[in-house]
């Protein structure tokens, strides 16, 4: 993931509790898959308005008497038809003393192009030209909101119910001040993640995928655990990550990134990385100093 930045809440005379939601990426990308998600979880969410009308709405839902507690908007690149941006907005949000949250979307182009085929839709940026040509100009358009944003989630191999688990993963409870960390396990044959900001090969431990009697099972069982765990230089690599993820924690904090997410890969996502990446997060649990999730992307995928 990131080359994101997060934004803190600026403290001065005009700092508002509420924290609008931005949701932003590529078409195609799952925007209305996560509106949804924040609709779930007790959000106003309104979509595709104007930026203008943005400004007026985060205004209106910070009201003493707003009835709006909690906010998300979902934003793409057909915004930009009206009278400023995207960019404009936020930056024009933070100076008003809010500290909005950008969620950005996006998938591969191949994965983007299959999905706009599917529903037989043209893209929005498509014009005369190829679905690839839309795709294309809309990555580059939307390049400073992606730079900006505080997590970005790759879509490619999650179906839409991975990408519910993503989101609610991913954003948490919007903690304000306090680091967020997402440790995903995933297999390299289906692909790394895009969306991670560190990379962890554990396949240089032994398989359990090789024995028979642990084939079925999966990293998150005991047994399976066990055996990845008591492998020589298993734990300490374990210790070692952590410690050295800590170590950059503050410098994280001091460029603005309170959202962390960390890829551990083995073969095909079932054992290895499972075992590590559920490691890693109960050692960054005990530490008690960051919120702490931990996803397996392809644990149930062949």
């Amino acid at each position: 993931m990131p080359q994101a930045t997060a934004q803190a809440l600026p403290q001065n005379e005009h700092s508002s509790p509420l924290r609008p939601v931005i949701i932003t990426g590529l078409s195609g990308g799952g925007l209305s898959t996560a509106a949804k998600v924040f609709e779930d979880k007790g959000f106003f969410v309104s979509q595709n308005l104007p930026p203008q009308l943005i400004l007026e709405l985060v205004d209106l839902a910070a009201a003493d008497d707003s009835p709006a507690d909690r906010l998300a908007v979902v934003s793409d690149v057909r915004a930009d038809v009206f009278n400023g941006s995207l960019k404009d907005t936020l930056k024009v949000l933070r100076e008003r003393g809010y500290s909005p949250f950008v969620l950005y979307l996006e998938a591969r182009d191949e994965v983007l192009i299959r999905r706009f085929d599917s529903v037989r839709r043209t893209h929005p940026l498509q014009g005369d030209g190829t679905l690839q040509f839309g795709i294309e100009r809309e990555r580059e358009e939307m390049e400073d909101i992606r730079a900006a944003a505080d997590v970005i989630i790759d879509t490619s191999n999650l179906s839409v119910h991975d990408l519910r688990r993503a989101v609610e993963a991913s954003v948490g409870e919007l903690p304000a001040g306090r680091q967020h960390v997402t440790v995903e396990s995933f297999g390299f044959k289906h692909g790394s993640p895009r969306d991670a900001d560190v990379v962890l090969d554990v396949r240089f431990l032994p398989n359990p995928y090789w024995v028979e009697e642990l084939r079925e099972f999966r990293g998150v069982d005991a047994a399976v655990s066990d055996y990845v765990l008591g492998q020589k230089g298993a734990s300490e690599y374990v210790d070692h990550f952590v410690d050295l993820l800590t170590s950059t924690l503050e410098g994280y904090r001091h460029e603005g990134k309170d959202f962390i997410t960390v890829g551990v890969g083995c073969t095909g996502g079932h054992h290895r990385s499972v075992a590590v990446a559920e490691a890693i997060g109960k050692r960054l649990r005990q530490q008690g100093n960051v919120d702490v999730n931990v996803i397996h992307r392809d644990l149930e995928r062949h």
